[in-house]
């Protein structure tokens, strides 16, 4: 009789990716599955078929030195949490045996190997061998990752474009971002970040078997994206210049930093500041299968002692001063993982937020989380992890304090300011959602704007907008902004005083206007105003003001300004204190697509990508346009010289390789305002 031998393994590639919903690792030379669902594997056998009586089938997966050795038996039910292996009872070919191969929903995540042995009669054995990567499972109801709407999965696992939000909570920015967890090298990077923690490299078979559980692979993840404790991915710069990296503003997507960051040998990327980072986890954890969205704090409290309290200080003119080691970020960005957390008992599943931006250790290393959001809004600061750091950051309070030669002479308590806004991506649309009451038991949503009419395209300020107040005995004084601020327009605001007594006022009046980083204090005054007002017994004054485009367009950056006005009493010496920050909303790129309602696979697209120059002198720069799934890499193009007013256009022609919907999105770095311009189109590919 013929011996029996494996000739060849067949990993079903196409079938496995489908059923897995991994089509869009197609790209992979290694099959990419989930754990938790069954894999089908092929074999063609050489000299006769396989003989039921006589012979046998032994499959063992092989994780670095972990491994678990199974027969292939007939089909019957088993435990869920073993891994098993059984010939498929649709299609038992002898010649052709097919097999179905699966893992635990417990299963670690990790690049396997696959050995297949043959037993004939008589002892002899012949091997095969062949690899997969198995990844969290967001479908199956066993795993821990498992979330129960098909929308939602698709928005936060499948989906690898966003948009991250940036500005002030009354001033949205929605910024794209390419996730790229399906390009080329991306999941790739993404599992050797897990192989060169210090956690793998410590012990490699206990953190095998820990990345069952999506916590620590959160916490091994968010300490990996930051390079503070090891050879993680981002180096964070918040000032200076950027000239030996990348201005963090000049990103458009995840891709380029992870690749560039395996292909360096794991030297960290340069540089990266919240949102970047915020968006490479969400990257990696959706590549991991662990769904996954960005999230942005607007006014979040920086709190180093954990008292809960930030204190600012002003002088008697509305220049704001840099006196306190705590600071408010107009944004702070960073990520919510779904999980449950069966180590903290019943009401902690869900959404867990994650920040990889390094700012307190947790643990002995950069890293946050994961903190069940639940928790938080509860202040639960005895549950596992950086919950009280979390907390801190949406609920501190502001203690405003004006001095003059040393003294106090004003000081108020703003409960309200901090966290006033928490947004992430709506679920299969381009807007923001509103999530700030899954964090905090809201009191007021007088600070909130109503983001449910939030433009995808445009910043949006709420209606009738009053930025802040202040109030003393005697009078109330109301700081509201006219519109939102636009590049190259005046910022119109207005001074409202209300003389609350039956008795005539002068009040000298200090308008302060101090250019500022998202995540610093102000800094330079760029526009200042005094003056004095008189004010009948409960007199209701409205002063109009406004800052001209030359005086802000030195801000760059962010475009923030902090914007402050302080009233005095010339009788009393009575002070009284209105503040905010705002940013300028820049011009936005806009997109046109040809024949955008018949774009198909692999057949060439043209998109035209068109700026207009809003400020009050001539810009220039480099314009980038990217798409995962519609442009293989990216396209440049040098824009030159942009007079006021005046609007060029650059027609850029894509091939799309990816079916679903995708993000077609250009940036404009100028050179000229330190400013990034984006713009963004998102783009429907059909089938051939």
């Amino acid at each position: 009789m013929a011996d029996l031998k494996i000739q060849n393994v067949n990993m079903e590639k196409s079938e496995n990716l489908q059923s897995h919903r991994t089509e869009g690792f197609s790209s992979s030379e290694t099959l990419v599955v989930r754990r938790g669902a069954p894999l089908r594997i092929s074999l063609q056998l050489e000299g006769r078929p396989f003989d039921p009586q006589t012979d046998s089938l032994r499959i063992k997966v092989m994780l670095g030195r972990l491994y678990v050795v199974m027969p292939v038996t007939f089909p019957m039910n088993a435990s869920s949490s073993d891994w098993k292996a059984y010939f498929d009872p649709k299609g038992l070919n002898l010649q052709k045996p097919s097999i179905l191969l699966s893992s635990p929903a417990s299963a670690p995540v990790g690049c396997y190997g696959l050995q297949l042995c043959a037993f004939s009669q008589g002892g002899k054995k012949t091997f095969a061998f062949s690899r997969f990567v198995l990844l969290c499972n967001p479908w199956c109801r066993e795993d821990a990752v498992y979330i129960p709407f098909e929308d939602q999965r698709e928005e936060y696992i499948q989906n690898d474009s966003g948009l991250l939000f940036k500005g002030t909570s009354i001033n949205i920015v929605s910024r794209p971002w390419s996730f790229d967890q399906f390009e080329p090298g991306v999941l790739e990077a993404s599992l050797n970040l897990l192989q060169v923690s210090p956690l793998h490299q410590r012990n490699k078979e206990e953190d095998y078997l820990n990345r069952s559980n999506p916590v620590y692979i959160g916490r091994v993840v968010s300490a990996m994206i930051n390079s503070e404790d090891d050879r993680g991915v981002l180096k964070g710069k918040w000032e200076g210049d950027y000239k030996d990296g990348v201005d963090p503003s000049w990103w458009t997507g995840s891709g380029d930093i992870l690749r560039q960051w395996a292909e360096s040998g794991y030297r960290p990327v340069k540089y990266g500041q919240c949102w970047v980072f915020a968006a490479v986890m969400c990257t990696v954890m959706r590549a991991l299968g662990i769904p996954c969205r960005v999230v942005t704090n607007f006014n979040s409290a920086h709190d180093t002692n954990g008292n809960l309290v930030i204190e600012e200080f002003y002088s008697e003119t509305g220049k704001k001063l840099n006196r306190s080691a705590d600071s408010i970020w107009n944004f702070h960005v960073w990520v919510e993982c779904w999980m449950t957390r069966p180590d903290l008992g019943s009401g902690m599943d869900g959404w867990q937020a994650l920040d990889p931006t390094p700012q307190e250790r947790s643990g002995g290393v950069f890293c946050c989380g994961p903190a069940p959001v639940a928790a938080v809004k509860d202040r639960r600061i005895d549950l596992l992890y950086d919950i009280p750091f979390v907390y801190a950051a949406v609920n501190a309070d502001i203690h405003t304090v004006i001095v003059s030669k040393g003294q106090v002479i004003r000081y108020s308590t703003d409960t309200e300011k901090v966290g006033s806004l928490i947004c992430t991506k709506a679920v299969g649309l381009p807007r923001p959602q509103n999530v700030t009451g899954d964090y905090k038991h809201i009191k007021s949503t007088s600070r909130q704007s109503p983001t449910s009419t939030l433009s995808s395209r445009h910043s949006t300020i709420s209606e009738a907008s009053t930025l802040s107040r202040g109030s003393s005995r005697g009078v109330l004084v109301l700081l509201s902004l006219d519109k939102a601020p636009v590049a190259g327009e005046p910022v119109l605001f207005t001074v409202k005083v209300i003389n609350k007594q039956r008795v005539a006022k002068a009040m000298k009046v200090h308008v302060n206007a101090q250019a500022k980083e998202y995540n610093h204090s102000a800094s330079e005054t760029i526009w200042e105003n005094h003056g004095v007002v008189q004010l009948a017994p409960m007199e209701v004054k409205l002063i109009h003001q406004q800052i001209p485009p030359a005086q802000y367009e030195i801000v760059g950056g962010e475009n923030l300004i902090n914007l402050a006005v302080v009233l005095e009493d010339l009788a009393s010496h009575e002070q009284v204190l209105a503040s905010e920050e705002f940013n300028i909303a820049s011009p936005r790129l806009t997109i046109q697509v040809e024949n955008e309602d018949s774009i198909v696979l692999y057949k060439k697209q043209a998109a035209i990508v068109t700026f207009t120059n809003s400020f009050a002198h001539p810009v220039s720069g480099i314009l980038t346009v990217a798409g995962a799934g519609l442009i293989q890499g990216k396209v440049h193009f040098r824009m030159l010289a942009v007079r006021p007013g005046s609007s060029v256009s650059q027609r850029i022609t894509f091939i799309p390789n990816m079916v679903g919907t995708k993000m077609l999105q250009a940036s404009l770095p100028l050179s000229d305002t330190n400013s990034t311009i984006t713009g963004f189109r998102m783009v429907s590919v059909g089938r051939a």
